[in-house]
C-alpha cells in the first residue's frame, strides 16, 4: 500500500511540472558587483554559486556592471487600536539598480524592486517583535537577491542611444 502511495505521489510531482530552479544563465561571462553592503555580499554569493558568470573586481574587465542606485528600508504604521496604539506595521524594502556595459549599452535600465511584509504588533512583546522584524528584513533581502538574479538572467543587451 505504501509503495502504491509513493508511486502515485511521484507521478503527481512529475506531472505537475515542478522543477528545481537550478543555475541561472546570465547573458554575459564577466560581471562587476560593488563590494559593499549586505545585499551586495549576498548577491555576489548567489552569482558566484548559482551561475557560470565570473565576478571581477574591476569595471574595465567586466562585460556588465551592476550599479546600486538606492536601498531603502521603511516601517509604516498600517493600523491603530481604539487607544491609539499601533496594531500593525508594514515593512517596505526598495532596491533601485541598473546593469550596464562599459561601452554604454544597457542590460537593465534603471529599475526598482519593491517588497512589503505586514507585521502585527503587541506592546507586551516588544523584544520578540523587534527580533521578528529583523528576521523579516533578512528574508526580504534573500527574496530581493533571488529576484535580482532572475531579472538579470532575463535581460538582454540594448545598444546605446
Amino acid at each position: 500500500m505504501r509503495a502504491l502511495a509513493s508511486l502515485v505521489l511521484i507521478a503527481l510531482l512529475a506531472g505537475c511540472g515542478f522543477q528545481l530552479r537550478g543555475q541561472a544563465n546570465l547573458p554575459f561571462s564577466t560581471f562587476y558587483l560593488p563590494p559593499t553592503g549586505s545585499l551586495m555580499v549576498e548577491l555576489r554569493r548567489n552569482v558566484a554559486a548559482g551561475t557560470q558568470t565570473k565576478l571581477v573586481t574591476d569595471t574595465k574587465e567586466a562585460e556588465a556592471v551592476f550599479t546600486l542606485l538606492h536601498e531603502i528600508r521603511e516601517k509604516v504604521i498600517l493600523s491603530l487600536d481604539t487607544n491609539g496604539r499601533v496594531r500593525e506595521f508594514q515593512l517596505r524594502y526598495k532596491v533601485g539598480f541598473q546593469v550596464t556595459n562599459p561601452k554604454g549599452g544597457s542590460f537593465i535600465e534603471p529599475s526598482e524592486i519593491y517588497l512589503t511584509r505586514d507585521v502585527s504588533f503587541n506592546d507586551s512583546q516588544i523584544l520578540a517583535k523587534e527580533s521578528e522584524e529583523g528576521l523579516l528584513y533578512r528574508d526580504m533581502q534573500t527574496d530581493m537577491v533571488q529576484q535580482l538574479v532572475r531579472r538579470i538572467a532575463a535581460s538582454k543587451l540594448r545598444a546605446p542611444d
